[in-house]
């Protein structure tokens, strides 16, 4: 999460949230069909057995990370393409619309406020964090 914006504590929250729940949200709307006749939608996925007992279980690690600034969080997403992940499904960057306390900085009116990234090994998510500090 970008430190510069100086975010209130409760839409720090809700950006946090909205990263948190993005690998899920994308998932399911990828993987979703109208059942017909019904309002209601069907999903269904394949989920690696690991994320499955251990994320859905509730014994994964979540950190939340601080970035300087919006270059500083644009760095985790080079990385992360670097390691060979794909934007979209293994990360994805988060943007306000600004309609509260923050002031737009992109073209079309929103901000850069974080990135959040899919249940990933070990290994892999330290050779990101590792450039980041915990968010203080």
């Amino acid at each position: 999460m970008r430190k510069d914006l100086k975010m209130s504590s409760g839409k720090l929250a809700a950006q946090v949230a909205h990263c948190a729940e993005a690998y899920w949200t994308r998932l399911i709307q990828n993987h979703s069909k109208p059942i017909s006749g019904s309002d209601d939608y069907l999903c269904c996925t394949k989920i690696q057995g690991g994320i499955f007992t251990e994320y859905l279980g509730g014994a994964y690690t979540k950190t939340i990370c601080e970035a300087k600034n919006r270059n500083h969080l644009l760095k985790a997403k080079a990385m992360a393409e670097e390691l060979g992940l794909v934007g979209g499904r293994d990360f994805g960057l988060i943007f306000d619309l600004c309609l509260t306390e923050l002031t737009p900085e992109e073209e079309n009116g929103t901000t850069l406020t974080g990135i959040w990234f899919a249940p990933l090994p070990d290994d892999m998510a330290h050779t990101i964090s590792k450039k980041y500090h915990l968010y203080m």
